[in-house]
Parts: structure tokens; sequence; C-alpha cells
């Protein structure tokens, strides 16, 4: 395992721009892609999020480029706007000359602030497909010039329906570029891609540890039969305490309901999908990691472009459709040597997928039941107690002290020391179902026996037919 950039083959300005942003050694996507691309190579790359694959293609692109020719010489394509601003952010850091510059363009911004920047010149467009084919149909971008070619994130592109639109832009690049794919799982789909698009290309797998990931804790929880699942999640939020938390579900629709039970509920927590709009999604992006919202629910889609540092909690309402999302999912949390906890809420009919994640991780997940009443007490009381080691060393407390005085010439200290206590833990407490709720409200119900019909006098009458 190469263990520096500069044996990679990147300039020594390059080097030292990324020891000043902190980049100490190169992963392994990146020791494996950027001494291929830096040769002119086509590169397949398969990686998770979270692997360092930005700087794997940019590092060497921005090796390439002419600065002194203000016209387009690379486009990376990206599904989501979140992730263009990311990439394009991203690149801009890596540059070690002002006069590179970058146009990020998508759909949800004034197109004539972007036709603008591009005006300007741009050696580097990163954007959206459904806003290049708009700047490409208006004659106000020319891809022409273009030396590189990059698909980020090239399995999302295609369940996004991008793909006629993919084949139409890079159609309009020359057929002597460079170009390399990116993409976290490899369907049928992205293979005839990479089959039409590239040319010979290097092929490279990068396993995140988190396939069989030893810091995430995996935690499967067995809602019970006949529960909605929105109960079920409440109290392992309420035992979990999570200080920030991603809730995956299948669709929006889902993302809204589970976001207004939780939020009526009393939870800080926001929704996060394809129909918010671009200042929407930006304002909850800087609360979500400012820590004002500290749960957010969302559809995978969305998520890709919510890239959160110190997510405690990853939570599987739903689960996904195939093994590489799920870990996928869970590898959000646990990054950076850090520990992460991953809880998929689970029923009957997920028993398949469950087995076949065991298998892929290598591990036997334990199946829990949800917590009951005396385990949500106790996890209140024990949070309760947190607060008050807390409070024990502010400055505050001196002003409270004379209250308790006043009261201690009738009451015992320990007694006022409960009653305050009571106070805090009613005025915080949520009306949280417990395991023997769930498992009692999800019983089926005796059949009603019939009533017997009386005559109007008196005698008892029985429905038996004819």
């Amino acid at each position: 395992m190469v263990n520096s950039f500069a044996a990679l083959g990147l300039s020594d300005a390059r080097v030292e721009q990324l020891e000043k942003l902190g980049f100490e050694a190169p992963t392994e996507v990146q020791a494996q892609a950027i001494p291929y691309l830096l040769q002119g190579r086509d590169v397949v790359g398969q990686s998770q999020t979270g692997t360092g694959k930005t700087a794997a293609f940019s590092l060497p692109l921005l090796e390439c480029i002419d600065l002194e020719n203000p016209t387009v010489q690379a486009l990376v394509l990206t599904p989501t706007r979140e992730l263009a601003q990311q990439v394009a952010k991203a690149m801009t850091a890596f540059a070690c000359d002002r006069r590179q510059q970058v146009a990020t363009v998508y759909g949800g911004q004034s197109m004539d602030r972007q036709i603008r920047s591009l005006e300007r010149g741009a050696q580097i467009v990163v954007g959206t497909p459904g806003r290049i084919i708009d700047l490409l149909e208006r004659g106000k971008l020319h891809l022409g010039t273009v030396s590189w070619v990059v698909l980020d994130e090239a399995d999302e592109m295609l369940s996004m329906g991008f793909v006629d639109d993919v084949k139409k832009i890079v159609g309009q690049t020359p057929d002597n570029r460079q170009t390399a794919f990116f993409s976290a799982t490899m369907p049928r789909g992205v293979r005839d891609l990479i089959a039409t698009l590239l040319n010979d290309p290097i092929a490279l797998k990068v396993e995140r540890p988190q396939e069989t990931p030893s810091r995430i804790e995996q935690r499967i929880y067995k809602v019970p039969r006949g529960c909605h699942k929105i109960r079920a999640l409440q109290p392992l939020l309420e035992l979990e305490d999570p200080e920030s938390a991603l809730i995956f579900v299948r669709t929006k629709r889902s993302a809204a309901e589970v976001a207004q039970k939780l939020q009526a509920a009393g939870y800080g927590v926001d929704e996060y999908h394809g129909d918010l709009s671009q200042h929407q999604r930006e304002r909850l992006v800087q609360r979500f990691r400012s820590g004002q919202v500290k749960i957010v629910v969302a559809t995978d889609i969305a998520a890709r472009g919510l890239d959160v540092a110190d997510l405690s909690h990853v939570i599987n309402y739903d689960l996904p459709d195939s093994v590489e999302t799920y870990i996928h999912r869970i590898g959000r949390t646990g990054r950076a040597g850090k520990t992460g906890v991953a809880i998929t809420l689970s029923q009957f009919s997920d028993r398949r997928m469950l087995r076949q994640i065991e298998y892929k991780v290598r591990q036997t997940l334990e199946v829990r039941n949800l917590p009951n009443r005396a385990q949500i007490e106790a996890r209140r009381l024990e949070r309760l107690r947190e607060q008050l080691q807390g409070a024990l060393g502010g400055e505050r407390i001196a002003s409270f002290l004379p209250v308790v005085n006043s009261l201690s010439d009738e009451y015992d200290p320990h007694a006022i020391a409960a009653a305050a206590l009571q106070l805090v833990y009613d005025q915080n407490r949520r009306d949280i179902p417990s395991l023997e709720d769930l498992e009692q409200s999800s019983r089926p119900r005796p059949p009603r026996e019939k009533p017997r019909l009386r005559d109007v006098r008196g005698r008892e009458r029985l429905n038996a037919g004819k």
C-alpha cells in the first residue's frame, strides 16, 4: 500500500496543497486509481461513499488541466445537486492556482447565473445531467474541447433515469477523451454503459472496512406483527438517544410521514428528499451539520448528497432492496476510526434479506426485542443523572441555592432534590409506547358475539335460520 501522495506521481505543488489541507496518506481507492488516471487510462472504480473517490479522480484531473486555456476541458456528471456542490468544493480546495475555474451547474438555481459563470471561462464543469442537457440545447455549453469525463455515482444516475441523458452528453465529447466511472454498485445498466462509453478500462474494486464492519454495532429489532413501524421507532429513539441520526426510508411519502409523526412526538427531526427546493436542501444540511436538527429522514437517492461527519446512528426504517445498499447506508457511521450504531427495524418479510446481509458481512446479526417499559424508564433516569452531573459543575447552580435554603427548614434536603428531579423528569417525559403496549395493540381482537334479540314480550329469540 502506497503511504504518500508524492509516490503516486502528483506534482510537488499538489502534494504541498494536500498537506495544507491535512491529507497525510492516500486511501486505497486513491492509491489504485491515481497512477492509472495520470497515465491516461480509462478507469472503472467500484467504491462506496467515504472511501475518498472524489480525490481519486479530482487530483489527476487537476494535474492535466491547462490553466492557460479557458475552454471546458473536463466534465464531471453527478446524480444530485448536493454531490455536484461537494465535488466542486473539493476541486477548488485541491487547486494550487487561482486560474483554475470550476463551474457548477444544476437545477433549482438561476440558469442565467450559471451561464455567466460559463461565459467567464471554466476549465471544469461539474453538474447534473438535466441542467447540462438544457445548457447544451441552448448553445451555452460546448463539449468539443473536453479531454476528461467523469461519472460519479453512476448507479444512482441510472436509478434516477438519467441513462439516455448521459449517453447524449458523453456523445458530444471527443472520441479520444479519457473517461472514469465511479459507482458504489455495478448493476447491469452500469456495465452496459461502461462497455459503450469506455475504452479498455482498468477495473478497480475497493472494499470498505465496513464490509466486515467491526466499528459499527449492528442491531436488529423485531417489530411485532400487526404493529406499525412508526410506533416501534419511537421507543428505540428514546432508548438510543442518538446525537445525530439518519433514518432511511423507501419513498418520499414515507420520509414526510415519518418526519411528521416524530415532530409531533417532540423530536428534532426533518425530512430530506427530491421534492425539496435547493434552498430547503442547503438549509437542512446546514442545520443538520450544526446540530440544530438531530435526526433526518431520507431516501437513498437524496441521502447521496447528505454527507455529515460524526454521524452516531444510521436507522433502516425500511430495508433496501440490495445488500450493497445496506452496506453503503451503514457505512455513513463509524468513520475516521470512530464507532457507530446501525439499527434495523425488521418485520417477518425481511428475514431473507437479513440472511443475505449476514452472509455478506460474515456476522450473525442478533435479533432483539423492542425495549420494554423498565428499559425505557431506566434509560430516562440514566439520562437525567447525566444532566444532573453536568448541572452540578455549572455556575448557575448558585442562583438556586436560596430556594433550597428557604425550603430546608421544613423539608429534608434529599426530598427537595428528589422533588426537583421529579419536576424535570415529568416535563421532559414523552408518551412512548413500550414493547408491552405494541404487543397488546398488535394482538388480534377476539370476534364479537352476535347479540341475542328479544321480542317485546321478553322472551329470547335466536337467529337460527329457517
